[in-house]
């Protein structure tokens, strides 16, 4: 796996006096989805966690829904490509030739028509909604070095699971996506906590993973609220020293 970071001389002011100083900056590289040996996506991304990338990416797509899609999954991390092979039963798989040419912000289906609205009935404290929070932003160890990525984690009531950093919010959801996929657990009881604005192509994706609750330390955008209000989404924002926003289905959240 290559470094998710490089390191590169730049000028430096410090308000009194000019120096060359070394940064580390967070790399950036196109990598390529191939789908039944198909080209089908571009993501620009910082090339790690790969194939938790691709299958949350087709997930969020539509053409991939369970495990069991999914035949073998192969990363070329020299060609920065991701082959995916799929069963044949079952899989919706695009007619046009390179369908998705972008960042994995795109929308790449019309929203919200094949999902079910989440009935969930889990819960979370007020209190460790900062908890949460003050947690995920002081483990993020990619950003304190370049203070360049998003970072986004899967939790449950009681705490985080795992968290993934990249240079776009979207891939994060994706990578958890593609985690919590390739690892056959169910989200009804799980929780997304996340730093980066919530779009509509973010609800999209939360919502393609059946999360019941998303806490963000940034507001969302309008069309956000109203997906996740239809999903049945409680949507928590603007997480900041202890106070926050609900958005929708505030009926999760217990004070």
């Amino acid at each position: 796996m290559k470094a998710p970071t490089e390191k590169i001389d730049v000028g430096f002011y410090s308000g009194k006096k000019a120096s060359r100083i070394s940064e580390y900056v967070i790399r950036e590289e196109p990598v390529e989805i191939f789908l039944d040996n198909r080209k089908v996506a571009t993501i620009a991304c910082t090339g790690i966690h790969l194939e938790e990338l691709a299958a949350g990416f087709l997930r969020s797509a539509g053409i991939i829904r369970v495990q069991e899609d999914i035949k073998k999954i192969t990363t070329s991390v020299e060609k920065s490509r991701v082959d995916v092979l799929t069963k044949n039963e079952g899989i919706s798989k695009p007619d046009s030739p390179e369908i998705f040419v972008m960042s994995s912000g795109a929308k790449t289906r019309e929203s919200g028509k094949s999902e079910n609205s989440i009935t969930s009935d889990i819960f979370i404290p007020a209190k460790k909604v900062a908890d949460f929070m003050e947690t995920l932003l002081s483990s993020s160890k990619l950003h304190r070095v370049t203070h360049g990525t998003h970072c986004s984690a899967l939790a449950d009531t009681k705490g985080i699971i795992v968290s993934r950093d990249d240079i776009g919010r979207h891939n994060t959801i994706d990578m958890l996506g593609g985690y919590t996929l390739l690892n056959g657990i169910d989200c009804s009881d799980k929780i997304i906590i996340k730093t980066g604005r919530v779009s509509s192509e973010i609800a999209e994706k939360v919502w393609t993973m059946g999360i019941p609750i998303v806490i963000s330390h940034s507001v969302p955008t309008s069309e956000a609220v109203n997906i996740l209000e239809n999903a049945g989404i409680t949507l928590i924002g603007h997480v900041r020293n202890g106070s926050f926003k609900i958005y929708s289905n505030e009926r999760r959240v217990r004070f």
